[in-house]
């Protein structure tokens, strides 16, 4: 067997030679035949699978033609030179990266191109006098880099990437620094001229450092107690508000009246600390999208047609958003229709199972209603327009309030939950210690409530969390799953109910299980199928030929293909019938495949049997199943009809419940009746169908075969190549919020210390800038061992099967 040079796949139906080397495709040919007269032949030198072979592409681009289109997409446009970014999905490897950088070798009207290898964009500058927009892409489609464009790119925003905590950390660092060098003197008291001459210079200079950390740095602090009290809720930022605004007054009076050198220290250090952990904690997946809709998924234009003047009818590319009821469009082959429908000329063969989860594509005819998300799979259709884009059946799922709705203050953290105790506790050791104080020693009262509010600021407590579900997000996303946020990961530890989706989740996208029933078919009559089924393009005419035994290749006498019905073939006097049991005439197949999948065949006249198509269902199924159901819920939601029930019931756990038949609403729907019970629920799905019952979960994960590409709106995505470690993630997100309160158990030792010392009125400076930083670093330094401990067992659970 030979591999293509360009491609690497087997020449299975053709191989062309061309310069003594062996292509699969003419596709394949071409872009060798481009980058040898380009010089750029060594580009196979560094990978030998670069890009994905071009597909046909006639056509397929002229919606960029449309300038108001164009307009949308290009990021710069000064008449001459333009700028435009594009999604590259077959970015792979060094060589891609190589290539789509070399373009202007290619055409010199490319001036510049750069790509970011982890978001799989190119961004493109090049000359619009030499070279239009729609021939750009025809290139990069060429030589096999076919750009996705989709109806998201139309709204592009610009991109307001929030610094702000970066410039407060700065001023943080920067301000504890310089206070921490200005007062190492007043540490130790040492008695030196100079010193002591500059020891007020010192302290005012201390305070002015202190103010950008006070006003800027730590005023989100400040904002989120304020709207936790208006809200009454005692979160996190209600001590440390407290404790920032204690210092930072009892440091000013102590200078302001001499009395000491304050606190300036412990408060810059304070919010340096607790930035420091926000930032760690914010670090997340840039590169990856969590909140796709429809946008993502549709076309950005379609061919609709006109009459002119003269009663001609004639083409033009249209915006979606410009489409009308009762306008006609033309749909080709493998495009998404944008709008619900009626079919008026040409047989439909449409592929629903990105937006209902059914799996088998459904023939249409001229008169049929066809609703949006559907990707036509048999040639070219005429449609007219029942509703515009916004009413369509798939776009008015995200007219439910879930979408709409903020969930992000329906989570209540472990800290959150904490600081109501600690808050309170805190406030009443400061008031019983000063009434006391009033009672003993009037002059130490203030001293000793100013001191227990600083000393028992949480700092420890807030950087706790950070700290650990950084950590652990890092780890997941070196595992394979990726996070949204760190908060999910506590959200994750509480989950009780765990719902499947079928198709695409439990099943793999890349290969059914095919099964022959029937009389066995002799060699001639394989041949015949084989070569039949070669020039068809249903879905399952390919699935089925991938399978197949190739020999000899024969020039059949005659070929028939009717679409959503099946295919019929003569070779030699030998005829074949592929396709429904209607067409091959075998009423009796009825009642033995019915639910499933199935070609059937027929040679001669005479019915031979079918092939049964089977999901191919993903390594360990069965295992997770079992492992998840010893302390949750386990379910199963399907859009798919009944036909697999008797497998899955065969293959999972007794108590799993499976239902069928289930559209995007009603998933929702019971996504939403679950948590009416009280359950806490994780939704793990992969299509659009999923998107509503993903947004109302508690937790949401997208199984993904490339995380790159589209998937819908969640909290995690997780690699196709992993779905078998749920379990795993799950249990080791409940050893991260372990972590945290093994944590909060140690920096609540540190505050008791400090407290001693608070209450009996001997809390010096030097004491608070010793003990509040120790207590940081601490907590720091013990949390990033845990996790990296639970995170070596997590990955050792991950390998050892691999």
């Amino acid at each position: 067997m030979v591999n293509c040079f360009h491609c690497g796949d087997a020449c299975l139906d053709v191989e062309i030679k061309h310069d003594e080397k062996s292509f699969c495709c003419h596709g394949c040919k071409t872009v060798y035949d481009i980058l040898h007269d380009s010089d750029l032949s060594y580009y196979y030198d560094l990978e030998k699978s670069p890009g994905i072979s071009p597909q046909e592409i006639a056509g397929k681009y002229d919606f960029l033609e449309n300038e108001a289109i164009v307009e949308k997409l290009l990021e710069f446009d000064d008449g001459n030179m333009q700028i435009v970014s594009f999604v590259i999905p077959s970015i792979h490897c060094s060589s891609c990266i190589w290539i789509l950088e070399n373009l202007n070798k290619l055409n010199p009207a490319v001036k510049s191109s750069q790509v970011n290898f982890p978001e799989k964009t190119i961004r493109i500058s090049f000359s619009s006098e030499e070279i239009s927009l729609k021939n750009l892409v025809v290139l990069l489609s060429r030589i096999g880099y076919e750009p996705y464009i989709s109806l998201e790119d139309s709204d592009k925003k610009d991109k307001n990437i929030d610094r702000s905590l970066v410039y407060k950390l700065g001023i943080a660092g920067f301000a504890f620094g310089n206070v921490m060098f200005l007062s190492f003197p007043e540490y130790f008291e040492h008695s030196e001229f100079w010193l002591d001459q500059f020891k007020p210079f010192f302290r005012w200079l201390m305070f002015a450092f202190s103010l950008p950390v006070v006003f800027y740095s730590a005023s989100g602090y400040f904002t989120s107690a304020y709207k936790g009290l208006r809200s009454k809720i005692l979160n996190i930022d209600v001590p440390i508000a407290l404790g920032v605004a204690v210092l930072f007054i009892r440091s000013t009076i102590d200078i302001v009246m001499d009395l000491g050198t304050g606190f300036f220290d412990s408060l810059t250090g304070l919010v340096f600390f607790l930035l420091l952990g926000k930032f760690f904690q914010q670090k997340t997946y840039s590169y990856l999208s969590f909140e796709r809709d429809y946008k993502s998924y549709f076309p950005i234009a379609v061919t609709r047609l006109f009459k002119n003047s003269e009663g001609k009818t004639l083409e033009e590319q249209a915006e979606v958003y410009q489409v009308e009821k009762g306008d006609r469009l033309i749909i080709r082959n493998n495009e998404i229709l944008p709008v619900d429908a009626i079919l008026i000329k040409g047989n439909a063969l449409v592929d629903y199972s990105f937006v209902t989860g059914e799996a088998e594509p459904i023939s249409k005819q001229s008169g049929d209603k066809l609703f949006a998300g559907g990707k036509q799979q048999a040639g070219i259709i005429e449609v007219e327009v029942l509703k515009p884009v916004s009413q369509s059946y798939l776009t008015q799922l995200w007219s439910n309030d879930v979408f709409s709705k903020d969930q992000s203050g329906v989570f209540e953290s472990l800290t959150d939950s904490i600081s109501k105790r600690f808050t309170v506790t805190l406030l009443s050791i400061a008031f019983i210690a000063t009434v006391f104080w009033l009672v003993v020693d009037p002059s130490k009262a203030f001293n000793v409530f100013t001191a227990v509010l600083i000393v028992a600021c949480p700092c420890a407590i807030a950087l706790a969390a950070p700290f650990t579900l950084g950590n652990v997000l890092r780890i997941f996303g070196r595992e394979n799953l990726y996070l949204k946020e760190a908060s999910v990961i506590e959200q994750m530890a509480k989950l009780d109910t765990v719902v499947f989706d079928k198709t695409g989740t439990l099943t793999t996208n890349t290969k059914n299980l095919i099964t022959y029933e029937g009389v066995a078919l002799s060699s001639e009559e394989k041949q015949l199928l084989t070569n039949t089924l070669r020039a068809s393009s249903h879905p399952l005419s390919r699935s089925l030929y991938s399978i197949l035994e190739k020999n000899e290749i024969q020039t059949l006498d005659e070929f028939e293909e009717e679409v959503g019905r099946g295919i019929s073939a003569t070779y030699n006097d030998n005829s074949i019938k592929v396709g429904s049991y209607e067409f091959v005439g075998s009423e009796a197949a009825v009642a033995e495949v019915k639910n499933k999948t199935t070609v059937h065949i027929s040679t001669n006249k005479v019915y031979k049997g079918c092939y049964v198509f089977n999901s191919e269902y993903r390594a360990g199924v069965a295992d997770i199943f079992k492992e998840l159901e010893r302390d949750k819920e386990v379910i199963v939601l399907s859009g798919d009809n009944e036909g697999e029930r008797e497998r899955l019931e065969g293959m999972l756990p007794k108590d799993v419940k499976l239902h069928f038949n289930q559209k995007p609403d009603d998933k929702l729907n019971f996504i939403k009746n679950l948590q009416q019970q009280g359950k806490r629920v994780l939704m793990i799905g992969d299509g659009l169908n999923d998107a509503g019952a993903l947004k109302q979960s508690d937790v949401g994960f997208v199984i993904s075969e490339n995380t790159n590409v589209f998937s819908p709106a969640c909290d995690g995505i997780l690699d196709a190549s992993k779905f078998e470690k749920i379990s795993d993630y799950l249990n080791f997100s409940q050893r991260g919020v372990r972590i945290i309160k093994w944590a909060f158990l140690l920096s609540l030792f540190y505050n008791l210390i400090g407290i001693s010392f608070a209450v009996t009125g001997h809390l010096r400076p030097v004491v608070a800038a010793i003990l509040m930083p120790l207590s940081s670093i601490s907590i720091v330094v013990f949390t990033t061992l845990a996790t990296q401990y639970i995170g070596k067992k997590l990955r050792m659970n991950i390998n050892k099967e691999y």
